[in-house]
Parts: C-alpha cells; structure tokens; sequence
C-alpha cells in the first residue's frame, strides 16, 4: 500500500490550501483515513479522519473539511482561514477497515502512512 500526499505550499494567513492523498489500495472504500501533522520540534497531531465517523481535531474545526472520492482512491483535506500555527508537514495515513460507529484519531489506529507534505503559512 502506497499512499502520496500533495498540495502543500506557502500560503499566507487568512488563504486556503487543498491537499490531496491517492492511496493504492484495492478496497479503499474500506478504508479509514486520516490526516494528521507535525511541526518542528513537536510530537505529530492528529488533524481529520473519515471512514468510520468524521472527526476533527478542535484547532480546526470550522477551517478544514476532510472529503474524499472513492472512484478515485483519493482523500482530501480542504484548509480554509490559515494560520501560522498550521504550518507543519502534513500526512495522511490509512486503516484497512473501520467501524461505522467509532472515529480513529490515534496513530497506532493506522496502518499505513504517506511521505508528508509541507505546508507554510506567513503571517
């Protein structure tokens, strides 16, 4: 399972970016994925997860939409209002399979995990 994330960038604050995750696996309607981040000198966060019930981590609530699209294996991650506090590499990372009744926002959760993808916000 390979999974490549994209579409980060330098944005300013207040400006959007969206990314993007192609997953290579068979069945990716099965499963869970998530995005989560780490900035320098920090211990990696959780951001959004969906499959299973969609979730986001407080400090985004409001700003960032996690959607994907099945027919293309690929899950997105809409981030809308930056801050600079949002600059951080970002991953996606996929669970194979997941309940309809939970949301995973711990990273042992997931099985596979994408190269990252740098985004700067400036102030």
């Amino acid at each position: 399972v390979q999974l490549q994330a994209s579409g980060g960038g330098l944005v300013q604050a207040g400006g959007s970016l969206r990314l993007s995750c192609v997953a290579s696996v068979r069945t990716f309607s099965n499963a869970a994925m998530g995005w989560f981040r780490q900035a320098p000198g920090k211990e990696r966060e959780f951001v959004a997860t969906i499959g299973g019930i969609t979730y986001y981590a407080d400090f985004v609530k409001g700003r960032f939409t996690i959607s994907r699209d099945n027919a293309k294996n690929t899950v997105y991650l809409q981030m809308n209002s930056l801050k600079p506090e949002d600059t951080a590499v970002y991953y996606c990372a996929a669970r194979g399979g997941y309940s309809g009744s939970k949301y995973y926002f711990r990273s042992y959760e997931y099985d596979y995990w994408g190269q990252g993808t740098q985004v700067t916000v400036s102030s």
